[in-house]
């Protein structure tokens, strides 16, 4: 057994675990993490917790210590690069007339490297940007193609329910998602219908699937004759 907390870097990031050492923390604390692309600073989502040995991916990254207020500055001003970066690589992308959208830029903690996500129908020659981009930062430029689900999962938005999209509020990995799931749950294959803000078909589908097998084992089949005994004495009472 091990005693180890699990950290997320994102809102709906993957949870990584990391040994604390001898430190104790509680959910919510924020926290600086050894990585392997540096000091990273996170949120505790799990707190201090015994867990076998065989549940644990080795060598386990440490925890270097809670965030302290010069921490969490930095982390701030982080964010503030990022929304400046975002406007300086969005004017560098027209003048190399690039057929490409950025959507997000995100900045390493310890300031080591610079992420630029972008979304594009094929390859882009961003080799100019890159070299344009570095002589401006000073430090490493990394850019990275994301598919549209991840787009909209880091853009935000509301689904055809009325909630806010499932991927920017509790899901934290995108499953592979079928027309048959739509068929199994007896759903309009309208493409309007069962697709999502990306364009493609909408995460419930999946989540909610194994409740309709479950639940189609159990019930009958569509037309055939069922009595249901238990109901009629209940309807004689009234």
């Amino acid at each position: 057994m091990k005693n180890i907390i699990g950290v997320r870097f994102k809102k709906l990031g993957k949870i990584y675990f990391f040994n604390p050492k001898n430190l104790k923390v509680k959910k919510g604390d924020k926290v600086i993490v050894d990585t392997a692309q540096g000091e990273e600073y996170g949120e505790v989502i799990i707190p201090n917790r015994m867990v076998e040995d065989d549940k644990i991916i080795e060598p386990l990254k440490k925890v270097v210590r809670i965030a302290n207020y010069k921490d969490h500055k930095q982390f701030e001003t982080c964010r503030k690069k990022e929304k400046e970066a975002f406007k300086v690589c969005n004017k560098k992308i027209k003048e190399h007339k690039l057929d490409m959208n950025l959507t997000d830029v995100e900045f390493k903690f310890d300031n080591s490297k610079i992420l630029f996500f972008f979304t594009a129908d094929g390859r882009v020659d961003f080799r100019e940007l890159v070299k344009d981009l570095a002589a401006i930062y000073k430090t490493r430029i990394e850019l990275r193609q994301i598919g549209v689900r991840d787009e909209v999962k880091r853009i935000g938005g509301n689904g055809v329910c009325g909630r806010e999209l499932c991927c920017c509020s509790f899901l934290s990995d995108f499953e592979a998602v079928s027309i048959k799931m739509a068929k199994e749950q007896n759903l309009s294959l309208n493409p309007s219908k069962i697709s999502g803000n990306c364009g493609r078909l909408m995460c419930c589908l999946k989540y909610e699937n194994e409740v309709y097998e479950e639940k189609l084992k159990n019930l009958p089949n569509i037309r055939s004759n069922c009595k249901n005994r238990r109901w009629r004495r209940r309807s004689r009472q009234y």
